[in-house]
């Protein structure tokens, strides 16, 4: 029996098809809609300015009350509906799943147009450079643009030069590819070293399930991560679940009364549904403790957990006992049967929603931190906005575009302003952490950065690294970006040397960026012209943003 081929109509020349992902949680998608909705009405009148009609390519839901793509064969669905040399656009606002488009937008033959509103209420920007990078891994072309409002002359420019010729091209003049004989003798001998090391040592990644969230950016293929000396343990959750249930009470407080002890605040309230809780707090130290045994146990080099499908609907947030593994100061950790103290001295590396490129990136980093002296505590953070600002005088000299660096509370407390006493857990929001948990919040201290990003480009390991400074606002404006933004996480305030606000959203390829501190600059310079030469010497790609060669 012959199978009939349903007939997809082709777009008039003059309309452009709009699609856009969202979370699979229905309560996030039903709060992130407005803003949703918000955008693409500015979108489609700043196309239709151009005498372009933006026509979205699914309907809005009635019964579950958003217009997101909420799975992905929701997404598949779709895209079956959509000619394929249709002219698309991808429009963000709010945190997206990739993997609800990306099996529809690897197919698509038209030209494709990522799109994200400047704002920070939701993580709509994070979610876009998420999608970008997995393109850039799945190799399908696209060209990406953002704005506040869509009517600045940056943006109508760029959607000019889309419409026309199907692409925008970006000033990506601060990128090199690095040249490892221009790199000081020191560093490329230490950086070598420490490759050729690891190498011979090979490390393990403990990998609790992968791909949180759809992120296919975030997964290395082990013919391109083995190479390099890294191999995964493959873990699964559920006997990270396991393991937390054998820790005990009295042990879970220690790790508590640790913490306390060291100035923590705890915002504690009575309703669990909408407020920390003691109990909450004290299974998250349950998942450290089963977090640094099970990594133990299988000689792991760095763990990431996924915690956000899955293990939300089991247990509070994975976020504080993230920040715990990621600083080299926190609470001790016995094994249960030798007693003996467990990565003692040091962190544990923990990549976030286990994103394998910013684990490698850990790795690495913690190896060549150690090998200069310095303070191994290292985190990735979400670039998730960011503004110019202009001090009136009395806070300094500052005149620069400082970003909002900001994970769901993984960060260190050595990064913060008065460590431990200057950190403090909030609830986690319930939209995405209906079991609560506490988040582990900070201000980052001022200070010399090393920023980058491991990724996967044209079938190879790649990374993206430059220089930059935490610096310190005023506390009116930190409250501020909170609010505008999310209050119950840890902040950075940084300023990236060499890299405009538009060059970095128009290369970096990844929702996600690694920092870690040094003393001084010369300092920073060090370290990372030495964990340059130790990628290089792995094979992977090294490019320098906004960094002169010989660093």
């Amino acid at each position: 029996m012959a199978v009939q081929k349903e007939r997809i109509a082709k777009p008039k020349v003059d309309e452009v098809l709009l699609v856009t992902s969202g979370d699979l949680r229905l309560s996030a998608n039903q709060a992130c809609w407005p803003a949703q909705r918000d955008m693409e009405e500015k979108l489609t009148a700043a196309f239709a300015q151009k005498g372009y009609k933006l026509v979205r390519a699914h309907a809005y839901s009635e019964e579950e009350k958003h217009g997101f793509i909420s799975s992905q064969r929701k997404g598949m669905d779709v895209f079956m509906k959509i000619h394929p040399q249709a002219k698309l656009v991808f429009a963000t606002a709010a945190w997206q799943y990739s993997h609800h488009v990306l099996p529809g937008l690897r197919s698509h033959k038209g030209p494709i147009l990522t799109v994200a509103n400047w704002s920070g209420q939701w993580p709509g920007l994070v979610g876009l450079l998420n999608l970008n990078g997995s393109l850039i891994k799945a190799g399908r072309k696209f060209s990406s643009i953002w704005s506040r409002d869509f009517t600045d002359e940056f943006f109508l420019n760029a959607l000019e030069e889309w419409l026309r010729d199907g692409k925008i091209t970006h000033d990506l003049s601060h990128v090199h590819a690095l040249d490892k004989a221009r790199l000081p003798a020191e560093s490329a001998e230490l950086g070598g070293q420490l490759a050729r090391e690891l190498k011979r040592r090979k490390a393990i990644l403990g990998v609790f399930d992968e791909g949180c969230m759809g992120m296919y950016n975030a997964i290395i293929d082990d013919e391109l991560l083995n190479p390099a000396g890294l191999y995964k343990e493959r873990l699964s959750q559920s006997a990270l679940v396991a393991k937390m249930r054998a820790v005990s009470d009295a042990e879970a407080r220690g790790v508590y009364d640790w913490l306390t002890a060291r100035g923590m605040k705890f915002d504690f309230g009575t309703d669990s549904a909408s407020q920390l809780t003691l109990e909450q707090v004290l299974e998250q130290c349950k998942m450290y403790i089963a977090a640094v045994r099970i990594a133990k146990e299988f000689g792991c080099d760095a763990v990431g957990i996924q915690y956000q499908q899955g293990l939300k609907d089991m247990t509070p947030a994975s976020d504080l006992a993230e920040g715990l593994l990621n600083n080299a100061d926190r609470p001790p950790v016995y094994a249960d049967v030798t007693h003996e103290e467990l990565y003692a001295g040091s962190p544990l590396p923990h990549f976030n929603e286990v994103d394998e490129c910013a684990g490698v990136d850990a790795l690495v980093t913690n190896r060549c931190w150690k090998a200069l002296g310095l303070d191994p505590s290292t985190t990735l953070h979400d670039v998730r906005w960011g503004e110019h600002y202009r001090s009136n005088g009395s806070g300094g000299n500052l005149d620069a575009f400082v970003w909002v660096f900001q994970i769901s509370g993984a960060a260190p407390a050595n990064h913060f302003v008065n460590g431990y006493a200057g950190a403090k857990s909030e609830r986690q929001p319930a939209m995405y952490f209906p079991l609560g948990g506490g988040s582990l919040k900070g201000v980052s201290k001022p200070g010399e950065i090393v920023w980058s990003r491991v990724f996967v480009e044209g079938g190879k390991l790649h990374c993206d690294m430059g220089r930059g400074t935490a610096v310190t606002l005023p506390q009116e404006e930190t409250e501020r970006r909170w609010r505008e933004t999310t209050s119950q996480w840890p902040i950075m305030h940084a300023v990236l040397h060499g890299v405009s606000q538009n060059q970095m959203m128009a290369r970096h390829r990844a929702n996600h960026v690694n920092v870690a501190y040094a003393p001084d600059a010369e300092t920073a310079g060090k370290a990372l012209a030495t964990k340059a030469a130790m990628l290089a010497e792995l094979g992977v790609n090294v490019h320098l943003c906004g960094v002169e060669q010989g660093t």
